[in-house]
């Protein structure tokens, strides 16, 4: 027994190092495509997109660690049936349950690292993101500008486009400016400009030699003006105090404050480990396979039960939070059922004459 043990122990953990590796790397690249989208568009900027994709992966580790458990037990005793050496475990009166507890011994480590992950560092990373996104919405109207792309100022008065940003911060190279005042359009394009910081501490984009070309939209009659110096004064928005969503709050505030949007993610950090573990002893029936046949039809099976168990949570959550559903219920509800197809499922692989002949009498 403790051969089969041990080999079914180092099979789960040589099957999850290579699940992980791929399943974060796949959502590390879909995070930082996202990411260096928004940045070349001015949206985020360039040198935080690297503290931006850190806080994303912590965010997301719970729920790739989970799905990587569930897959790694899944993977492993469905090639154990392939292979026919469950035959052997099976004939020798061993019962499926006795999987349950080399599952659990691989899967302790696992479920508490999800725990803290859901309870304490995936809310402290999603805090993170929200204030780095505050200060990138709270940047002035230079700091906005990306090269080649169209920005609109903080004021939505305004839209620049720079062509070029040569190194050098303050300076930039052949500029567009579209604003409207007092009903009538300006259009400025010079070829360099740069910013000023004056005595006062306010700061001011300097264009030289360009031209101002303004009048009435659907008017014949525009102005246009040669200037060798024109200053635009930069706005910036003051930094107030932004509440944080609930998904960025620590745990006392979500318990202290039960209102039903921080029941809801209370739900959903209770539910990922519990998740987890359920899903881990799932995968044990769920990975019957007949040896004479491919696992593909098993590994759809097992791949829509996880989807649907998630997306069964995923509904507590907003149904709690819209307040359709008492908190107790949702926190609870899913996984008993889930519970109880687990139970049905064991007896079904232990026995299955047994409800064969009960579903014919």
């Amino acid at each position: 027994m403790k051969i089969y043990e041990r080999a079914a122990r180092r099979e789960f953990i040589s099957n999850a190092t290579a699940i992980f590796v791929v399943l974060f790397a796949v959502m590390l690249s879909t995070q930082l495509i996202r990411l260096l989208s928004r940045a070349a568009g001015g949206k985020i900027a360039p040198e935080s997109v690297i503290a931006l994709l850190g806080f994303g992966s912590i965010g997301y580790m719970a729920i790739l660690l989970s799905l990587t458990l569930f897959i790694a037990v899944l993977m492993t005793i469905s090639r154990w049936y392939q292979d026919s050496e469950m035959v052997i475990w099976l004939s020798a009166g061993i019962p499926l349950t006795t999987w349950v507890r080399p599952v659990l011994v691989f899967a302790a480590p696992i479920l508490v690292l999800i725990t803290v992950l859901s309870l304490f560092l995936a809310p402290w990373a999603a805090e993170r993101s929200e204030l780095y996104r505050q200060r990138m919405d709270h940047r002035d109207d230079v700091s906005r500008l990306a090269p080649g792309t169209f920005n609109e100022s903080s004021s939505t008065d305004r839209v620049f486009f720079v062509e070029e940003a040569p190194g050098t911060q303050d300076l930039v190279k052949n500029v567009f400016v579209s604003s409207v005042q007092h009903q009538r359009l300006g259009v400025i394009a010079t070829a360099r400009g740069r910013t000023e910081t004056a005595a006062n501490g306010d700061r001011f984009l300097v264009l030289e030699n360009g031209r101002r070309y303004e009048g009435e939209p659907g008017s014949p009659e525009y102005r246009v003006m040669e200037f060798d110096r024109y200053a635009f004064r930069i706005e910036t928005k003051d930094l107030a105090e932004q509440d944080v969503s609930p998904r960025g709050r620590p745990m006392w505030d979500l318990i202290t404050d039960p209102k039903n949007s921080h029941l809801a993610e209370l739900l959903w950090r209770i539910g990922l480990p519990v998740t987890a573990l359920i899903l881990a002893l799932l995968a044990i029936p769920l990975a019957y396979v007949n040896p004479r046949a491919g696992r593909a039809t098993n590994l759809i099976i097992a791949i829509l039960a996880y989807m649907i168990y998630n997306n069964f949570l995923s509904v507590s959550q907003a149904w709690v939070g819209q307040g359709k559903m008492p908190f107790w219920l949702g926190v609870s509800a899913v996984h008993v059922l889930m519970l109880l197809v687990l139970i049905v499922l064991f007896v079904a692989r232990q026995n299955p004459l047994l409800l064969a002949r009960r579903a014919w009498s």
